[in-house]
């Protein structure tokens, strides 16, 4: 039986491995999008979508499972997820063209659920007083695991070809998902309702509509009806989506808990935060691999390119850890500010000195340094003012609303980077520092927005909407 010889350590690094795992995936592909696009015979628009299909399947599959976990159990939907990983990782490695490349790719990305699923098991097995630090630390595995994956992704290419970045993390995903299915607890914790099905399929509907034109906008024309076509059904199945939302009783994102100051804030700066961090990982690869023919490119291998994005995943590790010890010192809230700072000095240094290699490493690394800060800080701004309960759905959120970012950076800055392409099909190099400019506005506005997050626990706020949803439910029955 899964959980007999279990302990809290032993479960949380069960949990690491698999949202590790599964954050790999996402930096894995980034650096080697060139080499597919040749390999397959691609567009650089289309295999753009390589990363954007992931982030766009991971942005619907975390809620919509994690809503299913709550109900079935969370370790069921730890071992779906790990599975669907698996599935997807086995259709991208056989794939014979792009269309089925980024079938697999959704595929992985249903694998979001693992998230969800592992906050929810901090939330229901570790004592209480140690469920803030353990999400804390899984955040930040999450955010390092998404980093290295473009340090890897060299030397797996080089020895094999870019289809083994999906097979050798299948084999891992699948020995995790024993190892969950040996020590990973089920969840004592059920939580009846039903899957509010309408919900998932405004939010599919307005990411895909949203999406899909942005990618493509370079090529069918800003001002198109196929641009502002889906852009205008974008904006009206966002807001369906939100009223849906507002008044299921069993909601996907759960938009009361969006009442508390604190929530609000912190998911809008985690989107933010997506958005840049997903638009580094994978274009500065793609930028250092431009030849240096070009004028501008350095003509990069994909190891040489991994390597140089290598002081971001240290500085990001080195931050990640220090955060909860200097917390008690510099304040959670002064952390994510912090963090805001460095990214921002990171993207306009981007902009403004990107003709050495050196110079996009030290930005990468100070980069990695505000990612590190703000990730940690996020999570423990939003376990410290929620209701006790409802600690591992609000966690949830703001890593899938950070998700949602990604998916949202990575469209906008492939659009910008490729809008002015050479006689020879690649990009100018004011495309990239145009993105970067784009990357520097959004870390200001992350900036700003970090500064009005609330920095004081509001218990009583948290305590106030517990008891005004018991009230309610009380009411219901």
């Amino acid at each position: 039986m899964a959980g007999t010889t279990s302990s809290p350590r032993l479960t949380f690094g069960v949990l690491s491995a698999a949202a590790a795992s599964f954050a790999m995936l996402q930096s894995l592909v980034s650096p080697v999008l060139p080499t597919i696009q040749h390999d397959l015979r691609t567009t650089q628009s289309t295999v753009t979508w390589v990363l954007i299909a992931w982030l766009l399947s991971a942005s619907v599959a975390t809620p919509l499972l994690g809503r299913i976990g709550d109900m079935i159990g969370k370790e069921r939907t730890l071992l779906v997820a790990l599975g669907a990983i698996a599935a997807g990782d086995a259709v991208a490695a056989l794939a014979p063209n792009i269309a089925v490349l980024i079938a697999g790719r959704v595929i992985q990305g249903l694998g979001g659920a693992v998230f969800p699923a592992s906050f929810g098991i901090i939330r229901d097995e570790f004592p209480p007083e140690r469920v803030p630090s353990a999400v804390g630390r899984l955040s930040a595995v999450i955010a390092v695991g998404g980093g290295l994956g473009t340090v890897l992704a060299g030397p797996i290419v080089q020895a094999l070809s870019w289809r083994w970045l999906f097979w050798i993390p299948m084999v891992i995903v699948l020995a995790t998902a024993v190892l969950a299915h040996r020590y990973v607890p089920e969840s004592p914790v059920r939580t009846p309702g039903r899957v509010d099905w309408p919900a998932a399929t405004l939010l599919s509907t307005w990411l895909v509509a949203l999406l899909v034109p942005l990618s493509k906008a370079s090529s069918w024309g800003w001002g198109s009806a196929r641009v502002v076509t889906p852009l205008a059904v974008a904006v009206l199945a966002f807001a369906a989506w939100i009223a849906v939302e507002t008044r299921s009783r069993d909601p996907l994102v759960d938009m009361r808990l969006m009442r508390l100051p604190v929530v609000w804030t912190a998911n809008l700066v985690a989107l933010l935060f997506g958005a840049g961090m997903f638009s580094v990982v994978a274009f500065v690869p793609m930028f250092l691999q431009i030849p240096s023919t070009t004028g501008y490119g350095f003509g990069s291998s994909v190891t040489q390119a991994g390597l140089l994005t290598l002081p971001m995943l240290v500085t990001m590790a080195l931050a990640g850890y220090l955060s909860g010890p200097i917390a008690p010192f510099l304040g959670v809230k002064a952390q994510l500010v912090w963090g805001s700072v460095f990214c921002l000095v990171a993207s306009a240094a981007l902009a403004a000195f990107h003709d050495r290699p050196w110079q996009i490493a030290v930005a990468e690394g100070v980069f990695g340094v505000g990612i590190g800060l703000a990730y940690s800080a996020m999570t423990s701004l939003i376990v410290q003012n929620v209701p006790a309960r409802q600690t591992g759905i609000a966690s949830g959120m703001n890593t899938n609303i950070r998700t949602i970012g990604g998916s949202i950076g990575a469209a906008v800055i492939g659009a910008v980077i490729i809008s002015d392409p050479r006689p020879d099909g690649l990009p100018q190099e004011s495309g990239f520092t145009s993105a970067f400019m784009l990357l520097t506005i959004c870390a200001a506005a992350t900036l700003a927005v970090a500064l009005i997050v609330p920095s004081a626990r509001r218990r009583a706020a948290a305590h106030g909407l517990e008891r005004r949803e018991a009230l309610s439910e009380a009411s219901a029955r």
